[in-house]
């Protein structure tokens, strides 16, 4: 059979549902030095988070309108995964976070968080599946969280996903839109959440046997969190959140703990007037923010960085910005923020996610309908 011509190739890929991108790096200035822009893959509809598989195999993203697929390292995308349970795929709602088993190289377990519908509303739900072995199924998926009551016509899932050093698993939730919601122990909105891997509660969460309260529960009054990163020098998770209008906030969640939504917010409502409950921008009793921005860049996805290829971003937070159309560098110094960098903004793209790769270089995902997985290194090193 004769060999094909590149063109033609990439024609009988895109007829059997994989897309390949063509486009060439692109150098962006940035405060460090040239920023290396290189598309892994595009055609995305909106991808909303990537987890990378181990040996090369590539990634897996999810789409916000219900499907999985996974992105090879040469960028070809393959039709949606078998197995992937049914989406509430209105509004913000939809196919979430993706993230891989901590012991992934035994079990091939993928967890996914999801808008699952209810009776007349809908809320965030967690499951698991087993990866194939050719990787084009999940197999054997099981629920093993749901946010109760379910109260959202579309919006505020949250949510994020994130394993800790001792085998726990953090949901990151929204308020659904109900604000007073994340106040009531009794409810599961506007909570982070800490399970084991398998859906059980662990005996040493803050309210367990605590009488009108979720077990479940690890802290309460957030908004809609779509960060949530494991600090790789404390092995303390941070999680971030979006305010309403004004008062975008990074926190740093403790057991047991009330971080003020809607009590205390830097934030009004959309249409300028007060948040109703609203009490100040700090109320005794809650947690105040570990930063805030005043304006929203309305966050999403969080990284540390970490990885040794790249020294010049090491002790840095990476947090996506949809509305601000950019990636938000963050320097620390320990735990304290001492400055702050907006990187891709001549994009003029919504970053939904951000992740460390194994390789050391940063991952985004764009927010559109033809979204891209974008791959970033620092040209200078």
């Amino acid at each position: 059979m004769p060999r094909l011509k590149p063109l033609a190739a990439l024609g009988l890929l895109a007829l059997f549902g994989y897309q390949y991108s063509l486009a060439e790096d692109r150098q962006l200035s940035s405060e460090l030095g040239p920023l290396n822009v290189h598309t892994v893959a595009e055609g995305l509809a909106n991808p909303w988070a990537v987890a990378f598989l181990p040996g090369g195999q590539g990634f897996l993203v999810s789409e916000r309108p219900g499907a999985l697929r996974r992105v090879s390292a040469e960028g070809e995308v393959s039709q949606p995964l078998r197995g992937v349970p049914k989406v509430f795929a209105v509004g913000q709602g939809g196919l979430l976070d993706v993230v891989l088993s901590p012991d992934f190289a035994e079990d091939r377990l993928v967890y996914l968080s999801y808008a699952e519908q209810g009776d007349g509303a809908a809320g965030t739900a967690v499951g698991r599946g087993k990866l194939s072995a050719d990787a084009t199924a999940l197999e054997g998926f099981e629920v093993i969280f749901r946010q109760q009551p379910k109260l959202s016509s579309g919006t505020h899932f949250g949510s994020r996903l994130v394993f800790d050093r001792d085998g726990h698993l953090f949901i990151a939730l929204g308020d659904n839109n109900n604000r007073p919601t994340a106040q009531d122990l009794d409810k599961l909105q506007g909570k982070l959440v800490r399970i084991f891997p398998d859906g059980r509660i662990p005996e040493d969460n803050p309210f367990v046997s605590r009488g009108g309260a979720r077990e479940e529960i690890w802290s309460y009054g957030h908004r809609n969190q779509q960060g949530a990163a494991l600090n790789p020098w404390s092995g303390r998770l941070w999680t971030h959140e979006h305010g309403p209008r004004g008062g975008d906030e990074i926190n740093v969640p403790e057991a047991g703990k009330n971080y003020g939504w809607p009590l205390a917010t830097h934030g009004i409502n959309y249409s300028m007037l007060a948040i109703p409950e609203a009490k100040g921008k700090t109320v005794a009793g809650t947690e105040p923010p570990h930063h805030v921005w005043e304006k929203s860049p309305a966050i999403s996805g969080m990284a540390f960085y970490d990885a040794e290829r790249f020294p010049a971003w090491q002790h840095n937070l990476f947090i996506g910005a949809l509305s601000g159309q950019a990636l938000i560098r963050l320097q620390l110094d320990g735990d304290k923020i001492v400055h702050e960098e907006r990187l891709l903004q001549s994009l003029n793209a919504r970053v939904r996610d951000v992740r460390q790769g194994p390789d050391g270089y940063i991952y985004v995902l764009t927010d559109a309908p033809k979204g891209q997985l974008l791959r970033l290194g620092l040209t200078s090193e």
